[in-house]
């Protein structure tokens, strides 16, 4: 088994499910069934792949594990494939979020369900491989293509306003990629190769070229993450978008903005990161407490969580730029744990919207008399949106701090205000759609959770409670990997006679 390809395996084995589905006609209800069944075996198997990775990977080795390099690309590009400890979580996470969005899709789905499922399966193809690339030029191919399925997601099978949504999903993040598709090439230009690792580990570029490459970026990730005040796309293409779309968009393609300030920002330029991390950390704070005081000021329960993911990614890029193990272990944390909970929080939306076909909060209340099951796995999401210790949300949110308040106690103790500000919010939510009393007619025929949404939502439940009660198992990955970028990076700012901010 040392000789297969596994990460290529899991990074195109979705593709053979879009050739399977090609196959299928979709003019029938049998048809359409045979298209969500292949995509659903499809998928769940990529994810037992991606536990295989999990099960082989050396916790104890910091350097990039299942590596394939095929340099037959042209012009000094290659097919470069690997994984650390922080990538390969990363894919897991993606592996595992794919089949629950095809099980969210099941019956809400009926339009054009062959192009649909495509749609999705070329998604993970496209995200996985981002997260696996150690080609620079190789990852923006699969950074930027997963725009595109994306975008007719929402486009597609949106809500209303979906073309609006598409548009400006795609503007938003298209500019800022642009600027960082012109850094890869002045990166080319100066180190004579698109080797992320041997960036990574041999190159060092000059300080005249550190500010302006972070920059560029910058304006990819920050616009990807999202970071206040280039987030602006992300509400919108939350509220239009399908249930799935959301469970992608939040659960996973957030991500790589974070994964992005990690791989590259923080290794990469570290003379420009320690210069600009003040600004990080003001746009983050402002990030975290505007974002919170806006969700408190919503009516539209998507729109609501939508905002909530603004301001929890703001303490990830807190934790990235503290750069200090605490919190950085910290920012891959709250991530993984982002990914679940958010997820689970817009299934959720999708459970009762699917019965009332509404998202306003004022159009719910008393769910807890008729869906008691479903109140409880809501009480989890929100109790781990909180960040409530022994719930996985508790977990990254307080190492970050911990990190953030060894570089700058201010913004530490400003950024707890967040924390204060998202118990308001999610209680408010809370209290609004699941308790008082049954009173509305269109909401007392309601049935509890089905076998398909237990099946959904029962797994993130455990996970985001053993998470929080047991996190070792991820920072056993991630170790490894996250003290030898602080190491590297200290070094690096020595080197440069500047001062080290990580211990």
């Amino acid at each position: 088994m040392t000789d297969w390809p596994i990460l290529s395996t899991v990074t195109f084995v979705p593709l053979v499910g879009v050739l399977l589905i090609l196959l299928i006609r979709d003019d029938s209800e049998t048809g359409r069934r045979n298209i969500r069944n292949v995509s659903l075996i499809v998928t769940s198997f990529n994810f037992l792949f991606s536990l295989y990775i999990w099960a082989e990977f050396n916790n104890a080795e910091s350097g990039f594990q299942f590596v394939e390099n095929a340099p037959w690309l042209g012009a000094g590009i290659a097919y470069h494939m690997g994984v650390d400890g922080i990538s390969m979580l990363f894919v897991v996470l993606t592996a595992f979020l794919m089949p629950i969005c095809i099980l969210a899709s099941w019956e809400s789905v009926q339009y054009r369900v062959k192009d649909y499922m495509i749609a999705f399966l070329i998604l993970e193809t496209l995200v996985i491989g981002a997260f696996c690339a150690l080609d620079i030029v190789l990852f923006y191919v699969f950074f930027e293509g997963g725009l595109i399925p994306m975008y007719l997601i929402i486009g597609v099978w949106g809500g209303k306003r979906r073309i609006y949504a598409a548009f400006k999903f795609f503007l938003y993040t298209l500019v800022g990629s642009v600027l960082m598709l012109l850094a890869i090439m002045a990166m080319y230009w100066n180190a004579g190769t698109t080797s992320i690792p041997f960036m990574l580990q041999e190159h060092s570029f000059p300080e005249s070229m550190q500010i302006w490459l972070w920059l560029a970026f910058f304006a990819s990730f920050a616009v990807k993450l999202p970071l206040w005040p280039v987030h602006t796309w992300l509400p919108d293409a939350h509220v239009e978008a399908p249930t799935a779309g959301s469970v992608v968009l939040a659960g996973i393609l957030l991500k790589l903005g974070g994964y992005g300030f990690i791989r590259f920002s923080l290794p990469m330029f570290p003379i420009a990161s320690v210069d600009l991390a003040p600004l990080i950390f003001t746009l983050s704070v402002v990030a975290v407490i505007w974002a919170s005081l806006v969700a408190l000021m919503q009516d539209d329960v998507k729109k609501l969580i939508a905002y909530s993911s603004v301001a929890h990614m703001g303490y990830v890029k807190m934790g990235i730029f503290s750069a200090n193990a605490q919190g950085v272990q910290g920012a891959v944390f709250q991530m993984l744990s982002h990914g679940l909970v958010s997820a689970a929080l817009f299934l959720c939306v999708g459970v009762i919207y699917d019965r009332v076909h509404t998202r306003e909060i004022a159009a719910y209340g008393g769910l807890v008399n008729n869906m008691p099951k479903y109140a409880a796995a809501f009480m989890v999401f929100s109790m781990a949106n909180i960040g409530l210790p022994g719930t996985s949300g508790f977990v990254g949110e307080f190492l970050v701090l911990i990190g953030v308040f060894q570089v700058n106690s201010w913004i530490a103790i400003l950024a707890t205000i967040g924390v204060i500000l998202s118990a308001a919010y999610m209680l408010w939510l809370y209290r609004r759609v699941i308790f008082g009393a049954l009173e509305k007619e269109s909401l007392k025929s309601l049935l509890d959770l089905s076998r398909r949404e237990k099946i959904i939502l029962y797994p993130l439940v455990v996970l985001i409670i053993f998470f929080g009660v047991y996190p070792l198992p991820v920072f056993d990955v991630t170790t490894a990997t996250v003290d030898a970028l602080i190491l590297n990076y200290n070094a690096a700012l020595e080197a440069a006679s500047g001062p080290a901010l990580g211990n």
